[in-house]
């Protein structure tokens, strides 16, 4: 797919500066742009690159002025950043997609898959299960019994989601996520060892979730795990059972987050972060990398540390840890000055 400045700039609305017949297929960045490849610059700490770059279209803000010659061809748009990701969509919109049932994936005659699929080599769709519209089953992927899967959706390469699960639609499940294994529950026996404690819940992924690469989302012991409409989970993601996720939270690759404990909507938690279990945290918290949340957290807090500790807590606590040595030595030379000054 090829588009002319003209073509882009008539659909975001931007001033072309330069040739309005240069065109592009790809999309880089400004410091590696070659010939055929439209760039951006939304931080101007990278302006020294305008000026080297073999992009041939450039996006910049409408209220940016070069101060050298720049041989590429600029588009001047209100918000460069914004209309960066407008063009990414469009691009992705236009690729082709594929649609059919591979002759060598196994869908079972009583599952439904709706119209304009694509079912890729050695996917396995089970009795029962309902595929959406529009739906992309890639390669291996595994859609266990009575799977519920809505519209547009996508599973990318070795996905699996176990029986009974259901996943909203326009979602987008990466290489490797697993849907609905067993909760981690044991109770310990007589013997010494472990019994199982059948996992006889499912999960729920409400609509427009992305999930990571790897991730894990286990089913519940009763009733669902629940992961509300617009999560986004990175990759390497650890979610036990019985946890619910609010609404629009993000979190970063490495979370772990503890069985039967609730996250709020619009929450940030960074990489790393581990959640105890029967733990709530309200919405609009924010978690820094490496915290471990052991007591609930109220709406709108800023956690650090493990054990977290509110925000300025925790910095005024890490100033003090950096200063230990010297205030050790401190207290050591005040405790000689005053045990000299007492036996005198």
């Amino acid at each position: 797919m090829e588009f002319t400045a003209e073509m882009i700039a008539g659909f975001l609305g931007g001033e072309i500066v330069g040739d309005k017949a240069a065109a592009v297929h790809t999309v880089s960045s400004i410091e590696q742009g070659k010939a055929g490849s439209l760039a951006y610059l939304t931080n101007l700490k990278y302006e020294p690159f305008l000026y080297t770059t073999q992009a041939s279209i450039v996006l910049v803000d409408r209220t940016f002025t070069p101060s050298q010659p720049v041989s590429a061809t600029l588009i001047k748009v209100d918000n460069a950043g914004a209309c960066v990701v407008k063009l990414l969509e469009m691009y992705n919109a236009a690729k082709p997609r594929r649609t059919g049932i591979s002759s060598r994936a196994a869908v079972s005659e009583k599952a439904t898959v709706g119209e304009n699929c694509y079912v890729g080599d050695f996917a396995v769709v089970e009795e029962g299960a309902k595929i959406g519209p529009g739906c992309q089953i890639y390669p291996q992927v595994y859609v266990g019994a009575g799977v519920e899967i809505g519209e547009g959706t996508t599973l990318y390469p070795g996905v699996k989601i176990y029986e009974g699960c259901k996943v909203g639609a326009r979602c987008i499940l990466h290489a490797g996520a697993v849907i609905g294994a067993d909760g981690f529950g044991f109770m310990p026996n007589a013997e010494g060892g472990f019994d199982k404690i059948p996992q006889l819940g499912n999960v729920v992924i409400e609509d427009d979730v992305e999930i990571g690469a790897n991730t894990c989302i286990d089913r519940a012991k009763t009733d669902s795990t629940v992961i509300r409409h617009g999560v986004k989970l990175d990759n390497l993601i650890q979610i036990g059972h019985n946890v619910e996720i609010g609404a629009n939270t993000v979190s970063s690759a490495q979370t772990g987050i503890a069985g039967t404990s609730k996250v709020g909507s619009n929450c940030f938690l960074a990489g790393q972060v581990g959640v105890a279990d029967h733990v709530t945290i309200g919405n609009r918290v924010q978690v820094g990398s490496k915290s471990g949340i052991d007591k609930s957290v109220p709406d709108g807090e800023i956690r650090f540390g493990y054990p977290a500790l509110p925000g300025m807590q925790y910095h005024r606590s890490s100033a003090v840890f950096k200063r230990l040595p010297e205030l050790d030595k401190r207290v050591r030379d005040l405790e000689k000055s005053i045990e000299e000054l007492t036996n005198r």
